[in-house]
């Protein structure tokens, strides 16, 4: 497949590149696994050295890294290399010479491997970057661990990076433009399925994309395959995350997926006290966020959570909570019960569909959904220009058929009672709306 999208990320890195010639630049880049961090640098710095960290014997990383040293930069590295902190000193030293790009991926590693390592880097950078012009590229998957080791006061690389990147997955226009250059004969089911089933991860895109799994029941197929990367995704990206207590997690994360969004619903099934979990999912994970209605003041308590990652959400409601059926390998079980009530479970994700292109129109100052005190009159979408008094009341169906203008001004009366003098505007969203300008 070949590279989409991530214009701005690439111009960024790439001046970055050039402001790492007169002295060095640190750049810590993040980002969930099979976001597609690696293949952005590789197209950011055609010439660099690249460094993954495995998790195996400090040594033996330090003499795979060297022939891999001796190799991108046609230079012969005299001596053995038995700590890393060494051959990094190495490096910042070449550098001041041969100015180049340094990318560590998978950074978060060494913490298994040597934790006393970030502290050894932090003293080489300080005495050697200004004098250095290293293009120092720093990517980690982990979240929680990547925060940790440069967010943290307590840590030695702390208020080291010069630049950060949070790398986020495709739109949905990047989505379509990849849709319509391989399958543009494709239909909006197609879309929406799409959408969900890769949430815009790039290697999800990219499996799809060469698997020619572009329509909603080839993607179904492939996502069910006895040798699918899809089954066991979820509990191998996010075990590691959550450590021994990731049964509580992923507990949590397949009632969130199951509609069950309140706090109290949540704590009622498992019979525990979950707020440290919740809060973890969300600042330390960022695997989940608060819902709140449009306009709730900032101590309100009227609130849901929300899978962020729409295929976290998909693994977690289906394959995880199936799981049974997936251990003796009945596929085909799951897919009929995805493919029975694949019609119901969309509509959410056609909502955020429709809340993500708003978005993209630049338009409004806040979008978001609404609803009332014990989730009444809930409507889907609210968008609001406060500069120019306008607003965007919207209801979203699969069915066109079924959108309802008359109850959906009915549902809004209380809203409008506290947004007088506004131009309001109600619109109806579905399906045949996903390809069509929404602001005619």
């Amino acid at each position: 497949m070949k590279f989409y999208n991530r214009k701005k990320e690439l111009a960024y890195l790439r001046k970055i590149g050039e402001d790492a010639v007169r002295s060095s630049r640190m750049t810590v880049i993040v980002g969930r696994r099979r976001i597609g961090k690696t293949k952005l640098i590789k197209e950011a710095y055609p010439q660099r050295v690249y460094l993954f960290i495995s998790k195996k014997n400090e040594a033996l990383l330090c003499e795979e890294f060297v022939t891999i040293i001796q190799n991108e930069l046609g230079i012969e590295v005299f001596g053995t290399f038995d700590k890393f902190r060494d051959l990094f000193a190495y490096m910042m030293n070449l550098a001041k010479n041969t100015p180049f790009t340094l990318v560590i991926d998978e950074f978060q590693e060494f913490l298994a491997i040597n934790s006393t390592l970030y502290a050894d880097m932090q003293n080489i950078w300080d005495s050697h970057k200004d004098r250095s012009h290293m293009n120092l590229i720093l990517s980690g998957s982990i979240y929680s661990l990547m925060k940790k080791i440069f967010e943290d006061k307590k840590e030695p690389l702390f208020g080291r990076a010069d630049h950060k990147i949070h790398l986020k997955p495709f739109g949905v226009e990047t989505l379509q433009e990849i849709l319509a250059d391989n399958h543009p004969g494709y239909s909006d089911e197609d879309l929406l399925s799409f959408y969900i089933l890769t949430g815009g991860v790039a290697k999800y895109v990219e499996l799809f994309v060469d698997n020619g799994a572009l329509t909603f029941e080839a993607q179904l197929a492939m996502v069910f395959d006895e040798n699918s990367l899809f089954i066991d995704e979820g509990k191998n990206l996010l075990i590691e995350e959550f450590g021994r207590e990731y049964t509580t997690y992923f507990s949590i994360l397949s009632l969130i997926a199951s509609s069950k969004t309140s706090r109290s619903e949540i704590e009622s099934i498992l019979g525990k006290n979950i707020g440290g979990y919740l809060d973890r999912l969300e600042n330390e994970y960022t695997l989940i966020k608060k819902i709140k209605p449009i306009f709730a003041k900032e101590g309100s308590r009227t609130l849901k959570y929300e899978i962020i990652d729409n295929f976290f959400h998909f693994w977690f409601r289906f394959i995880y909570k199936n799981r049974s059926a997936i251990e003796i390998e009945n596929y085909a079980y799951v897919r009929s019960i995805v493919q029975r009530d694949f019609a119901t479970y969309s509509g959410r994700f056609l909502e955020k569909f429709f809340i993500e292109r708003l978005k993209t129109t630049g338009a409004f100052s806040a979008i978001g959904t609404y609803w009332e005190k014990g989730n009444q009159n809930e409507i889907d979408i609210v968008a609001v220009n406060e500069d120019e008094k306008k607003m965007l009341i919207a209801e979203v169906k699969r069915n066109p058929e079924r959108i309802d203008l008359k109850r959906l001004e009915k549902k809004a009366e209380k809203l409008l009672q506290k947004h007088r003098g506004y131009e309001v505007v109600f619109r109806g969203f579905s399906m045949e709306d996903m390809r069509r300008e929404l602001l005619g």
